[in-house]
């Protein structure tokens, strides 16, 4: 009996994971990023509070105090995240939703999308992957500027994947593929990525201000981002 090897998810590359938190692009593609050597990720809130801001709850959950850095934290986190998968971090200035208020208004996707497609221009990007979109508004914007982003692009292949830890909620995957299709998209399975779970988890400890957060009491912890990746092909 002939037994045939799974298929292997091949990106064209110059690739770009599009994530919208410091560590997202990791905990849900480390394995994709891995499989492709020299794949930017483009943060999209990666971008510092007004100085004075204090910690949020979550930033105190994850260890920090007034006047730290934070953000820059992060940002070494990350870096070294993404070196131990041969991956290079770029980081775009706009705020995640904790650091926002009401006088800053609406966010400004055309704005967020113009970013990303000046970073799929400077490293000519062939593929693009992108966030399902998600439970969280800061993942649901991204997802919606990275669709404004694809109507601006030419050969470029558009991939979306499945954010962990909020892959796992019940019916929070399905709800994104149909607002897709609502859109005009459709998203064709792709074959999930298996992870290599000693090499993944050694970039995901390395966002450790995030793991103590998400592994407190009554947070999903991070087991997630550990088990086989998710993805789908956009075409028209």
């Amino acid at each position: 009996m002939t037994v045939h090897a799974p298929p292997r998810l091949r990106l064209a590359t110059p690739v770009l994971v599009v994530s919208p938190h410091l560590d997202d692009a990791v905990m849900s593609c480390g394995a994709l990023i891995a499989a492709h050597p020299g794949t930017v990720v483009a943060t999209v809130f990666a971008g510092r509070p007004p100085a004075g801001t204090p910690p949020t709850e979550w930033d105190r959950a994850s260890g920090f105090g007034p006047g730290d850095d934070i953000v820059g934290h992060r940002r070494r986190e990350d870096r070294r995240a993404l070196r131990q998968l041969g991956a290079e971090p770029v980081w775009l200035r706009f705020r995640d939703a904790q650091y926002r208020d009401d006088h800053d208004g609406p966010r400004d996707l055309d704005e967020v999308a113009d970013a990303i497609v000046s970073v799929i221009d400077a490293y000519g990007a062939a593929t693009v992957v992108t966030p399902l979109g998600l439970f969280h508004d800061d993942h649901r914007d991204t997802r919606a500027a990275c669709l404004r982003a694809r109507s601006r692009t030419g050969d470029v292949a558009w991939l979306a994947y499945a954010e962990s830890p909020y892959r796992a909620l019940d019916g929070e995957v399905e709800r994104a593929l149909d607002e897709l299709r609502d859109v005009g998209i459709e998203p064709h399975p792709a074959p999930p990525v298996p992870v290599d779970r000693e090499r993944k988890e050694r970039a995901v400890t390395c966002y450790a201000s995030q793991l103590r957060a998400l592994d407190t009491p009554g947070r999903p912890g991070h087991d997630d981002a550990l088990r086989a990746e998710e993805y789908w092909w956009l075409t028209r």
